[in-house]
């Protein structure tokens, strides 16, 4: 503060001193001054001036000049602009000490007017005591008020106001340019005081709020804004009021007067404080940001759509179900999009019927398969009944679903005034111009209606959700016709077979894995043996199925020519290397001579296991084509896998096969298997094979109880691959059930012969048998005589069947011929053909054997009368 020469009289210092700062009661919120004191005197109230008036800024001094001319006082603010303290100035000559040389003698001729008692005011340079004199040398500009006084002794003096021209100037300046801040600032600018209330108003925040900006005087936040939101502004008013923290980009809602609209503004709050550092008020700088909160939320809902189409495309259509995949989508929009929804098909695609192309009827029956909510289990309160998930229902011709469905356009749904739903968006699920059913979209009340764009989202949805759906159900399609296929080449019922007991077990994989191409099968061959194949094509799906068909009907042909097991896999060997070569084997066998051609060719692969049982020796020949070992359980023993060579897969072709032979106790189990029963993705090979050995403990349990185990007992991770599981419990032939004779190369064997087989027939009770077994057994010794070789060898066996066997050393096969009227032979093997059920011939490693088959009397295939038969054949 600015301090008065105490000996000064007749004057008063406007920077220092009381001074009428309000008549009446102080204003409210208005502080006290520096030292609190405030003093009455009748009506006027007089107050001590606070720090940070206007004098602080211009720095205006005092200094007394006595009668000699010389400074007698020395104020301290005088000290601050001149640069010499009072000890210094007082006795100095001020027109010696602070005027330029060439205007001193000016400067004299002033101080004695002054002195004769005549007021002054005028602009004075000046300079500062030279740096020898304890001064800065500095030169400056003073603005002087020179004012006469009289002294005690009535002598004649004067009091100097100074202000420092250029700080007033540079004041000036500011000022200018905070009025030209102020109110040419295209932002709404705010002065508000300690009070929390409008100091000052720019044009800007006018031309909102409306009126004039001194309108806007003593105004507060509450004024303009809602409540609440008004007591949240006021309450970060005062915290910056107090802290001194200023706050950047608080948002602010609120309208402006005249209208509904609701505005957003960024608010900017700082302190302001006097040249002494007293707190004054507060900054407001507000703009307008309503344009771009909403364009930064369709920024973020634009963002928040290609998010969700993103989840979308990594979530829908990962299962080729139809209903996981509906699940699937209600998952993503679920409550990111809507808060209810729910999906609906067309029954007849779930039920495999094909999807007309174009447009579908709306009034259709659909199935619905999903439904989510994030709010409520019901879906539709106060709307139509709802539909549960996997009822049958149909929407009505007329209404807005059943348009949808008919238009492939989405449709918007009325909602219930008391209902929950304030707005649905019914959208067809097209995928391939074909509508495969109905998505609907719902929002609760509360929330943000569809708009536009959530129209072309839930399109986009609904069609990703369709094409993932439509492949679903094509795939299902596909798998379900190849599993058909499958199945249809698959041995039907329980297979029989002599002398062994058959429990078998096929699992294909489940819907989300192509049907594979594993395969078993049980044929009967002559002599009651039986062939047992269990093979798997490489690969899936309907080409591994037809595969699968193809080498099955291959090996069934291969088997009824009674060739080895090994023989069996060679052709079998062929006939794959074939199979994807529209020439067959000799065009596959060409393509192999040049690489280009055969890239061009499929490759059908294929392991597979042969055995051939005889139920008479109990022995059992395999043959392996890169198969897993079969396991062989014996009575009392422990389970274990055959040492049975691989070999090379079929259609690789170039390799021989190797056979075993082994003899199998009576009661002794055999497993035949694929790989989907040992081995998954969680379990090595090695430890499954394991896993079976040990689940195969008790041989001695029903066969369909032991298939059950196995499958219950080892980790199959059933659906991975198809599983095939072919056991079958040895039970050979009794002695009593085989009557077998060797026969010398004479006539007389053909009688012998006769006569073994009558009194044998007898002894089995096979009365009704004896003459047409006499006749055949006679025509077929007789044959053997006349193109055979070496000792003849009668054999008869008693199954389900009886089966007459003749050998013989010959290798010539017997060929049936149609005999002329006029021939007296050739007829013999017509005649067996007529009267036994079946015939054939095979080879064998020392000839051949012929044989024939008829059924038992009490069987369901009746006897031939030979008198009819042989009559017949003239």
């Amino acid at each position: 503060m600015s301090e008065i020469p105490a000996k000064a009289t007749g004057s008063e210092d406007p920077s220092d001193g009381p001074r009428a700062d309000a008549v009446g009661a102080v204003p409210p919120g208005v502080p006290a001054g520096p030292t609190g004191d405030v003093e009455s005197a009748g009506d006027a109230m007089w107050q001590s001036s606070p720090p940070g008036s206007i004098y602080d800024y211009i720095k205006v001094a005092s200094f007394s000049i006595g009668p000699d001319g010389l400074v007698d006082q020395w104020s301290k603010r005088a000290e601050l602009i001149f640069g010499i303290t009072a000890e210094r100035a007082v006795g100095m000559d001020p027109i010696d000490a602070f005027v330029a040389d060439d205007q001193r003698d000016r400067g004299h001729r002033k101080m004695a007017e002054i002195l004769d008692g005549r007021e002054w005011t005028g602009v004075v340079p000046f300079r500062m005591p030279s740096p020898e004199e304890g001064g800065s040398g500095a030169e400056g500009l003073a603005e002087v008020y020179v004012m006469p006084t009289t002294t005690e002794d009535g002598e004649r003096a004067a009091v100097c106001i100074v202000v420092d021209v250029r700080t007033l100037r540079r004041i000036e300046t500011d000022l200018a340019a905070s009025q030209a801040i102020f109110g040419q600032s295209p932002f709404g600018f705010l002065l508000i005081d300690t009070d929390l209330r409008i100091r000052r108003a720019n044009e800007r925040f006018a031309s909102v709020f409306g009126g004039t900006v001194d309108d806007h005087r003593g105004r507060t936040v509450h004024d303009y804004l809602p409540r609440a939101e008004a007591e949240r502004v006021a309450a970060t008013l005062r915290r910056v009021l107090e802290t001194g923290n200023s706050i950047t980009d608080m948002h602010v809602t609120g309208k402006a007067p005249d209208s509904d609209e609701r505005r957003h503004w960024s608010i900017n709050l700082y302190r302001v404080h006097s040249g002494t550092g007293r707190p004054i008020g507060i900054a407001w700088l507000g703009t307008d940001i309503t344009s771009r909160r909403a364009a930064a939320r369709e920024a973020a809902a634009a963002r928040r759509n290609l998010a969700l189409l993103n989840e979308a495309g990594a979530r829908i259509g990962n299962s080729l179900d139809l209903e996981t995949t509906a699940r699937e989508l209600l998952d993503v929009v679920v409550p990111g999009f809507c808060d209810l929804a729910t999906v609906d098909l067309y029954q007849g695609l779930l039920a495999g019927d094909e999807a007309p192309p174009g447009l579908a009827d709306g009034s259709a029956e659909l199935r619905r398969v999903a439904f989510s909510s994030a709010v409520s289990d019901t879906p539709f309160v106060g709307g139509p009944a709802p539909v549960d998930v996997g009822a049958v229902h149909h929407y009505p011709f007329n209404s807005p679903c059943a348009d949808a469905l008919r238009t492939a356009r989405p449709q918007y749904l009325p909602a219930e005034e008391s209902g929950l739903i304030q707005s649905t968006l019914a959208v067809p699920m097209v995928a391939h111009d074909t509508v495969v059913g109905l998505v609907q979209f719902s929002r609760t009340k509360g929330s943000e209606p569809f708009g536009e764009r959530d129209r072309a989202l839930a399109v986009e949805l609904a069609a990703r959700a369709a094409v993932c759906i439509d492949n679903a159900r094509l795939y299902r399609r596909e798998h379900e016709r190849a599993l058909i296929l499958q199945r249809s080449l698959l041995p039907p019922g329980d297979p029989e077979a002599s002398g062994l007991d058959i429990a078998c077990r096929y699992l294909p994989g489940n819907a989300a894995t192509e049907v594979g191409g594993d395969w078993f099968d049980v044929i009967e061959l002559p002599g009651h043996r039986t062939a047992l194949v269990v093979g798997d094509v490489m690969g899936r799906g309907l080409r591994a199925a037809v595969a699968m068909g193809e080498l099955r009907t291959a090996v069934r042909t291969l088997a009824l020519l009674d060739l080895e097991p090994a023989e069996v896999l060679s052709a079998l060997d062929e006939i794959a290397r074939g199979l994807g070569t529209p020439g067959g084997v000799q065009q596959a066998t060409r393509a192999a001579r040049q690489p280009r051609d055969a890239e061009l060719a499929e490759v059908y692969l294929a392991t597979c296991v042969y055995a051939v049982y005889d139920s008479v020796t109990r022995r059992c020949t395999f043959a392996n084509a890169g198969h897993l070992p079969p396991v062989l359980v014996e009575p009392g023993e422990a389970a274990l896998m055959l040492d049975v060579p691989p070999g090379m897969p079929l259609g690789v072709g170039g390799e021989p096969f190797e056979e075993v032979e082994v003899e199998l106790p009576e009661g002794a189990l055999l497993a035949l298997y694929t790989d989907g029963l040992v081995e998954s993705r969680d379990h090595p090979l090695d430890e499954g094979l394991q896993a079976f050995v040990g689940a195969l403990t008790d041989p001695s349990s029903p066969l369909e109880d032991v298939c059950d185990h196995v499958l219950s007992t080892l980790d199959t991770h059933h659906g991975e691959d198809d599983i095939a599981l072919l056991m079958a419990r040895v039970q050979g032939l009794p002695a009593e059930s085989v009557g077998d004779w060797t026969l010398p190369r004479e006539p007389r064997s053909v009688g012998r012969a006769r006569e073994y087989a009558r009194v044998q027939l007898q002894e089995w009770g096979l009365e009704p048998l004896v003459d047409t077994t006499e006749l055949l057994v006679s025509e077929l010794v007789t044959n053997a005589l006349r193109y055979g070789e070496g000792e003849i060898r009668l054999r008869l066996l008693l199954d389900r069947t009886l089966v007459c066997e003749v050998w013989d050393a010959g290798l010539v096969q017997p060929r049936r011929r149609r005999a002329r009227d006029t021939d007296e032979g050739g007829r013999g093997l017509q005649l067996v053909g007529l009267l036994s059920a079946s015939w054939g011939s095979r080879r064998t490693p020392r000839g051949k054997t012929v044989w024939f088959e008829l059924p038992l009397p009490d069987g369901e295939t009746g006897l031939a009368d030979p008198a009819e038969a042989l009559l017949s054949l003239f």
